[in-house]
């Protein structure tokens, strides 16, 4: 390999154990592999280096569990790189050999080509509080298989709370008072129990040490903000926070729907013009967040206790835009269902609607009151 005056476009196969590098040149000449080395950051080093100045070699590799470390050292180092989103790579239809150096002279080819689709990468801090965020939600997931599997069990032994709500200290006071004749069925409940209650502990320790970490952090003023929505609690305004970071790189609200996945699909030729259901591409985190809040907008508009407590602090421009989010959706909502829309739908499309409002106010100037 030797030094090159034209800008050299590395594609990077990242594996846990290994990297293949493969380079397409300034041009038009065909990519090619020309190193595989292991998950050595000297390695690599080594490597680009001699592909020529730091300045002319433009990395990239795809987004996946390797994480954004290796993008963080090359760019620290003076070279440029890209984490590239998988979903969005060209792929041939009729393409059926798929191997680590063919992946990797397909990067850098596309790359050349300006074909790719980069992906923001988060800056240290955002990371940590989006793992802290994903960690809370993966708790909240086991919580509920746990719940889910002790009330099946009691539902087949034909035990049945005659309480309204469940999983309230009555019914766990409820289920713990239940007995078996058989000891096997009631070491089931125990451990059943026992499983509830660990997985509800931890989901509450993961969003106490959210509370805590958020407080001095820098979006700290735009989940506050977000708040003031109604059906934007705290988890779901740190959520939207950690999830996006910089709501300004989207310079429309359609591109932050786009983003999250809440627009139709489409498909146009000639003079018919077909949409379908939503896209369900990019980040499904924020897409699920959205759709729960987008089901707060039944009720009646109103200012209620919680939401004033949440307002207090909020800048009068953003609440003026919750206020008109709250008559806008609930409009869109109780119409939709009038006119026979399945709910789900309904709730979709007014999930697609507060994404708009969500993007409004993380553009304003002032987020809390002076």
């Amino acid at each position: 390999m030797t030094h090159c005056n034209r800008i050299q476009y590395v594609g990077l196969d990242v594996h846990k154990n290994s990297i293949v590098i493969a380079v397409a040149e300034e041009g038009r000449e065909p990519g090619r592999v020309v190193a595989m080395v292991p998950y050595d950051l000297k390695a690599l080093k080594k490597v680009l280096d001699k592909l020529g100045p730091r300045s002319m070699v433009h990395c990239c590799y795809e987004a996946g569990p390797t994480g954004y470390g290796l993008a963080r050292f090359l760019k620290a180092a003076g070279w440029g790189c890209d984490v590239i989103a998988p979903s969005l790579v060209p792929k041939k239809s009729g393409e059926r050999i798929k191997t680590d150096r063919r992946d990797a002279v397909k990067l850098a080819q596309n790359y050349r080509s300006g074909d790719l689709v980069p992906v923001v990468i988060p800056d240290p801090e955002c990371e940590a509080i989006r793992d802290l965020v994903r960690a809370r939600d993966d708790a909240k997931k086991a919580e509920r298989v746990a719940r889910h599997q002790l009330s099946k069990f009691l539902l087949r032994n034909d035990r049945r709370f005659p309480g309204k709500t469940s999983w309230t200290p009555a019914h766990l006071a409820w289920i713990a008072k239940q007995t078996f004749s058989q000891p096997a069925q009631q070491h089931v409940l125990g451990d059943a129990l026992a499983a509830v209650e660990t997985a509800t502990l931890r989901e509450r320790q993961l969003t106490q040490r959210l509370r805590e970490l958020t407080t001095a952090w820098r979006l700290a003023p735009l989940m506050k903000a977000l708040q003031a929505l109604r059906g934007v609690e705290f988890v779901t305004a740190v959520t939207l926070a950690a999830e996006v970071g910089d709501f300004r790189r989207f310079s429309t609200a359609t591109g932050f729907m786009g983003y999250v996945g809440l627009i139709p699909s489409e498909q146009t030729t000639g003079q018919t013009r077909r949409q379908g259901p939503i896209t369900k591409t990019g980040n499904a985190h924020l897409r699920h967040v959205l759709v729960e809040a987008a089901w707060h907008y039944r009720r009646q508009p109103r200012i209620s206790k919680a939401l004033r407590e949440r307002s207090m602090g909020v800048a009068p421009g953003v609440c003026a835009i919750a206020w008109k989010a709250q008559k806008r959706l609930h409009q869109r909502l109780v119409r939709l269902i009038g006119r026979g829309k399945n709910p789900c739908e309904a709730a979709t499309a007014v999930a697609r609607e507060l994404a708009g409002f969500i993007w409004a106010i993380a553009q304003e100037e002032k987020l809390l009151a002076s």
